[in-house]
């Protein structure tokens, strides 16, 4: 297995441009701070996005339906059925879009609730396993953010989507600027 690991070529990095990561990297870092300091316009501007790219799948999902004529006709229907609810999702995510985000919210928060409660259970009938508890700690943490999350909605669908959306445009921005700097450092 390392003989062929030690086969791997990996790009050189000589082609890359530092500068270019690095002013890329502060772009996506100001793009999280406005997202920031604007959740509520972030989430809703992603369900309306969302509401955009979910009736352009389905009058794709439509017209692959159709194009094929030697289907029977019922899975050309079916088909077609599915593509006309991603359309109709698609609408009401742009008609509505406070309700889109509070309703995804709501099954995050269904999610994290039965994640954290199965890793919890999970952990306690393996207790003969040294990390047992932390396991068991992350479980219940889980648990506690999905009924924070639950708990607090309406509000928090306002403001979660935009919030993680923020995070990662941080998140990515700090890493790309992190990486110019090292292929700067490197001569790169």
């Amino acid at each position: 297995m390392s003989d062929s690991f030690n086969t791997i070529r990996f790009p050189s990095p000589q082609g890359l441009k530092p500068g270019w990561f690095i002013g890329f990297g502060a772009f996506l870092i100001i793009l999280g701070i406005l997202a920031a300091l604007d959740a509520i316009t972030t989430t809703l501007t992603s369900m309306v996005i969302l509401g955009v790219l979910m009736i352009i799948g389905g009058v794709a999902q439509v017209m692959q339906s159709f194009a094929h004529r030697g289907l029977p006709v019922p899975n050309q229907w079916l088909s077609g059925l599915i593509g006309g609810l991603y359309i109709l999702g698609g609408i009401l995510l742009i008609e509505e879009p406070a309700t889109g985000s509070i309703f995804l919210t709501a099954i995050l928060a269904g999610c994290l609730i039965f994640a954290g409660l199965a890793r919890t259970f999970w952990a306690g009938g393996h207790r003969n396993n040294r990390s047992w508890l932390a396991l068991a700690i992350s479980g219940l943490v889980t648990l506690l953010i999905g009924i924070m999350l639950y708990m607090t909605l309406p509000w928090s669908g306002l403001w979660l989507i935009g919030m993680f959306i923020a995070v990662e445009l941080l998140m990515a921005g700090v890493a790309t600027v992190l990486f110019g700097l090292s292929l700067r450092n490197n001569g790169a």
